[in-house]
């Protein structure tokens, strides 16, 4: 149960972004098409070079290797990425009732990754990055393939297990809805930094 905290972080136009994500806490970032909502995921994840420093608790980003880093601050990008030709090769642990609770066929790990729709993925790339036990969650766009049942049930699944494993979590968001629904607290990026907005409903 770690807080996630940017101190002075800047990549591509966004600068000094200083961010503190509690254990539990869903923070929505929305922002312009282009504005950096993704790249500033992918700094927190190690993965594009950034400058600044990303803590998860006393731990540093830059004293942990990055693949051992982006296994406890997790990125779920909006197009998932999937290697191999069947869904349950891409899983160490899977639980029938985790694809229940987000709408998916009890055999769905038995299918292979070909026939899956967009939405399928994007479902199933959540339930493999929780079934990975992170300490951390970036989320960009996570149910912006799913029609309005569906993003709910996502939605509900999300927040249960956000709650439960005290992750810290950064949700990329574009509807004001959604963000009136998950968030605890909201920031939106204005020219090169982030500010934080009056939650509504």
């Amino acid at each position: 149960m770690a807080t996630l905290a940017l101190h002075s972080l800047a990549i591509g136009d966004l600068k000094n972004i200083h961010l503190q994500v509690a254990a539990g806490e869903i923070v929505c970032l929305s922002g312009a098409s282009g504005s950096g909502k993704s790249r500033l995921l992918r700094a927190i994840a190690d993965l594009d070079l950034h400058t600044g420093n990303v803590h998860l608790g006393d731990t540093n980003q830059n004293d942990m290797p990055g693949h051992r880093w982006r296994g406890k601050v997790m990125l779920v990008p909006a197009e998932s990425a999937w290697w191999h030709e069947t869904v349950r090769e891409h899983f160490s642990e899977h639980s029938e009732e985790t694809l229940q609770q987000l709408g998916l066929e009890a055999d769905a790990l038995n299918w292979p990754v070909a026939r899956l729709s967009s939405g399928e993925k994007q479902r199933l790339a959540l339930a493999r990055a929780l079934a990975r036990k992170p300490a951390a969650l970036l989320l960009d766009e996570p149910t912006a393939n799913l029609d309005k049942d569906s993003t709910e049930r996502v939605e509900t699944w999300l927040q249960d297990r956000i709650r439960q494993s005290q992750l810290p979590t950064l949700w990329v968001a574009h509807h004001e809805d959604q963000i009136a629904r998950v968030a605890d607290r909201h920031f939106h990026i204005v020219d090169n930094g982030i500010e934080q907005q009056e939650m509504t409903g």
